[in-house]
């Protein structure tokens, strides 16, 4: 069993940061691959960045690339979402997702998921 909580979000002007955190319960977090995900208003969810358990592998969406970086700190068992240069389409709810599996942008894959955390980029 993992449990996953957000923090971090707020309301931001464009070309501000953000950096939210995933924090899990359990000794086996270091084993799980994280994904990071968003779902705006009228919008269907969609994967923002991914990590390996072994910080290998990372992933970002297009439209995030160079402006957000997803990192780990297993020993804090946390997954951090640094979000900079934001942009007022970036506004939505941010989930983290663990799964056992590899790192993947399947969002069926991952079997934990938190509340989520609101991200207001205002123009």
């Amino acid at each position: 069993q993992v449990q996953l909580v957000e923090s971090g979000g707020g309301l931001v002007q464009a070309g501000g940061s953000l950096r939210l955190s995933c924090i899990a319960s359990g000794r086996a977090f270091s084993t799980y691959a994280v994904g990071w995900f968003r779902q705006a208003p009228g919008k269907e969810r969609e994967i923002v960045a991914a990590i390996s358990w072994n910080n290998r592998s990372t992933y970002y969406a297009d439209s995030v690339k160079g402006r957000f970086t997803v990192s780990r700190d297993n020993a804090k068992n946390t997954v951090y979402l640094q979000m900079n240069s934001l942009k007022p389409e970036d506004t939505a709810v941010y989930y983290c997702a663990a799964t056992m599996r590899a790192v993947t942008i399947i969002s069926d894959a991952y079997d934990y998921w938190g509340q989520g955390t609101q991200v207001t980029v205002s123009s």
